[in-house]
């Protein structure tokens, strides 16, 4: 069994591309998602797989675009069923390519219903091999105001460029109200 390199895979929010790619390399271990603190039950199963192309502005008035791609999972008990192997679930995710067009760097969403709650909006963490299995992380996709995301990336990156370590020997970081 190969391990899972997560070298490439962002830790929070990874895309469909870094999925599969993950999953490749483990394609006879069950994958095992996780929500709300709980693993989804042996029986869930892949309900739908859809991609949309979206367009709007957001609330500084920017115009945004983007593409995204929604997985449906279904979480139940199916009799005593085990938990999907992952590369049953990269080949469902290959057969829905024959009929409709995924970006592989398109956002991903994961939305997760036992059949009885609404259905909810989650994002995915990096899979991570353990015990045998391949566990995917699911966490709720929060609201976000893109405005201010941008300008809290800027800061960051601008702290970073400042107090990186090329620049920690030029004293911008030493000064008198450096942490």
């Amino acid at each position: 069994m190969n391990a899972i390199d997560n070298s490439k895979i962002q830790e929070n929010d990874i895309d469909l591309g870094l999925l599969l790619s993950a999953l490749a390399g483990a394609k006879d271990s069950p994958l095992i998602f996780h929500y709300d603190g709980q693993p989804a039950k042996p029986g869930y199963h892949v309900t739908e797989v859809k991609a949309g192309q979206f367009s709007g502005l957001d609330c500084g008035a920017n115009p945004e675009a983007w593409t995204e791609i929604f997985i449906q999972l279904w979480d139940i008990e199916d009799g005593d069923r085990t938990h999907m192997p992952a590369g049953k679930f990269y080949s469902i995710i290959r057969k829905v390519t024959e009929h409709v067009q995924l970006d592989g760097s398109a956002k991903l969403t994961f939305e997760v219903s036992d059949g009885v709650r609404p259905m909810q909006l989650y994002c995915a963490a990096a899979p991570v091999l353990r015990a045998g299995a391949v566990h995917v992380e699911l966490s709720p996709r929060p609201a976000s105001c893109k405005p201010r995301d941008r300008w809290l990336a800027e800061e960051s990156s601008k702290t970073a460029a400042c107090c990186g370590p090329a620049a920690a020997k030029s004293g911008c970081c030493a000064g008198p109200h450096a942490l």
